[in-house]
């Protein structure tokens, strides 16, 4: 059931959050398929509507205000330093836990990850709930990530007991991962918080890996992928390479920053110039290369800078099969 995000909609999901039901809410990086963190039964509901393994991590979002100490066993000075910077917002830091977090939410592992994030339906939410709340994205486990109400309907169906429509998502792809584990710092997943902005908090930079030996939520090698196929091309290549798949008789789609025109392409979607709006709408298209039948999706690879770097990141996991 899809609901408005006025008081009496918050009350409704609260309520059942309390029941330990599962509740679908907006944030400003994707959806999130949210329950109650301290209650174990209420977690494996989550995992059963995704179809998502029990070992693979949540991560806890949290209200402004709540104090860290109550999920993570030590809070590193440079984590507060983040947390106070650049919360609310799409960051999310893993640290070693607390021996209160259930297991259910860790993946059995001895590290929890926290988010504030900045929605403020969500924030609405989570203050009314008064705890912490564990939610990965609503979706299908392995698929693309849920930007709209709908999206999650699309996805889950009565598998969830509530959605909160809060409009489409501002930011379109998941939140930044900083682990913080045995003194190290490492970016485990880009997102729309650039390496440089946590240097510049920080006052130094940290190193960046897909490889850590940390397990972290979104870290598969194929991920977020829709059901079509994509071609990861870049700018100068997409015309040629749209115009021989035309010409072999697939239907083709077309995904560039600036519009790229193919003759024969069955759709072609442009951002613009703007890599904000192409990280936005990324999901959205991905869905409707589905919803088109087309045979592939001819993708342009955005600039390795910036907000390009997360949307490199969820493309390269979407094209891999």
């Amino acid at each position: 059931m899809i609901v408005d995000d006025s008081d009496r909609s918050i009350r409704l999901a609260v309520g059942m959050l309390r029941e330990g039901r599962v509740v679908a809410m907006p944030t400003e990086t994707v959806y999130g398929l949210a329950a109650d963190a301290s209650n174990a039964e209420a977690v494996s509901r989550i995992f059963a509507a995704k179809g998502r393994p029990p070992d693979h991590p949540l991560i806890v979002h949290l209200g402004i205000g709540a104090n860290l100490r109550d999920w993570a066993r030590h809070v590193p000075e440079e984590a507060s330093r983040l947390a106070e910077a650049l919360w609310p917002g799409p960051l999310t830091v893993i640290l070693e836990r607390h021996a209160s977090v259930l297991p259910e939410v860790t993946g059995g592992l001895g590290t929890v990850a926290i988010r504030i994030p900045a929605h403020p339906v969500t924030q609405r939410l989570l203050e009314s709930f008064g705890g912490g709340l564990a939610a990965p994205s609503a979706n299908r486990f392995g698929r693309v990530s849920p930007t709209t109400a709908r999206d999650v309907c699309s996805d889950l169906g009565s598998a969830v007991d509530l959605v909160i429509d809060g409009g489409p998502c501002e930011i379109g792809v998941e939140s930044t991962i900083v682990a913080f584990i045995e003194g190290e710092v490492t970016i485990l997943r880009p997102g729309a918080i650039s390496p440089e902005a946590i240097a510049r908090v920080l006052g130094h930079p940290i190193g960046t890996t897909a490889h850590s030996p940390v397990r972290a939520p979104g870290m598969l090698a194929s991920h977020y992928a829709p059901t079509t196929p994509l071609e990861l091309c870049m700018p100068d290549e997409i015309a040629l390479r749209g115009a021989e798949l035309v010409s072999a008789g697939a239907r083709v789609g077309v995904l560039a920053l600036v519009r790229i025109e193919v003759p024969g392409a069955t759709a072609i979607w442009d951002a613009g110039g703007d890599i904000g709006i192409f990280a936005r709408s990324l999901y959205r298209h991905l869905r409707q290369a589905d919803a088109e039948a087309l045979d592939i999706l001819v993708v342009e690879l955005p600039p390795d800078e910036g907000l390009g770097v997360a949307v490199r990141d969820r493309l390269r996991r979407a094209a891999r099969r």
